[in-house]
């Protein structure tokens, strides 16, 4: 297994395992670097939308959200270097504003709550996941490792899920920020191509021409 052709993919999952596992049993550095809308507006700590992006609540959590940017991360890492998409750089760009972006509306909503916290790389993860669709939606992605399903078909049900989810508002999961983080990397990998490599659309929309219920 060649590492050195997803660099970034490793770094940020060493860098958030690292990190997670220090806030584990340091409560200073959470509160510190975990997303807080009320201090964010009122003492403009904007860094907290990158710094929580590297904290997690617990093993479950880091582990999940950074088993599924290893695979997804690894190949959204590839296909922008060999489709000349901007390589690493691109890459990088799109997880890091994808964890400013997805923040957006937890900020907006919870900015007078001061109670109101959250963590975690979901969103910039979800961002990932959406941008490799786009270059292969028809793949197959096993749900819990034994549920086949296409990723376009995955993609409708995560976005209705996370909808659902959000209105009723009765755990501690924000799924607004998966929901934009997922819209984000989707539009920015459209725009990442219609940009640099518009001749990619073509066999895309050929893609989409023909459809699979349970992935390829």
């Amino acid at each position: 297994m060649d590492f050195s052709q997803y660099p970034i993919t490793i770094l940020l999952i060493a860098a958030t395992t690292v990190y997670s596992l220090m806030g584990f049993s340091n409560a200073a550095l959470v509160n510190k670097t975990i997303l807080w809308p009320y201090y964010m507006v009122r003492e403009k700590q904007y860094y907290r939308s990158i710094t929580s992006g590297f904290l997690h609540a617990d093993f479950m959590h880091l582990f999940f959200n950074m088993f599924t940017l290893y695979f997804f991360g690894r190949n959204v890492e590839i296909i922008f270097s060999i489709y000349g998409l901007g390589g690493q750089i691109s890459y990088a760009i799109l997880y890091f504003s994808a964890l400013v972006v997805a923040d957006i509306p937890s900020i907006v909503k919870h900015k007078d709550d001061v109670h109101y916290r959250a963590l975690g790389a979901s969103g910039a993860v979800c961002a990932v996941v959406f941008a490799a669709i786009v270059f292969d939606p028809w793949s197959a992605i096993y749900l819990y490792g034994a549920i086949k399903i296409s990723a376009m078909i995955y993609a409708i049900l995560f976005v209705a899920y996370c909808v659902y989810m959000g209105r009723k508002g009765v755990d501690n999961i924000n799924h607004d920020a998966h929901l934009w983080g997922s819209f984000y990397g989707l539009l920015f990998a459209i725009m990442l191509i219609a940009i640099k490599e518009p001749r990619l659309f073509e066999p895309i929309i050929e893609q989409l021409k023909q459809p699979s219920l349970f992935g390829r």
